[in-house]
Order: C-alpha cells, then sequence, then structure tokens
C-alpha cells in the first residue's frame, strides 16, 4: 500500500475519533470532523488505485 494512502487512513482515522469525541461532548464542530474523515477516506481510495495502477503498467480513467 502506498505511504501517501496509509497517511490518509491514519487521519481519516483519527478525525472519525475526534468526529465522535466532539458529538459526545454536545458540539456541533464533529460535521466538521466528518467531512474530513471523508475527504482523507477518498483520498485513501484514490492513492491505493493509484499505486495499484502504476504496478500494473496500464492507466485507465
Amino acid at each position: 500500500m502506498p505511504r501517501l494512502a496509509l497517511y490518509a487512513l491514519a487521519v481519516c482515522a483519527l478525525s472519525v475519533a475526534a468526529a465522535v469525541v466532539s458529538f459526545v461532548q454536545g458540539s456541533w464542530l464533529g460535521i466538521v470532523w466528518v467531512l474530513l474523515a471523508g475527504l482523507t477516506s477518498n483520498m485513501a481510495w484514490y492513492y491505493v488505485r493509484r499505486g495499484r495502477a502504476g504496478r500494473g503498467g496500464s492507466v485507465t480513467g
């Protein structure tokens, strides 16, 4: 798995944890953390797919 994908997954997991803590404390700031989790999740998938395409020798898309 590419290094950037692992970093994105780590940020995604941390932002989900921050969202849970924010919502438990009654803060609406958790919505920002949920949006960040969605963004980093998409980034992780992008880097995983780009890494697989790079290894296979063909680029689709």
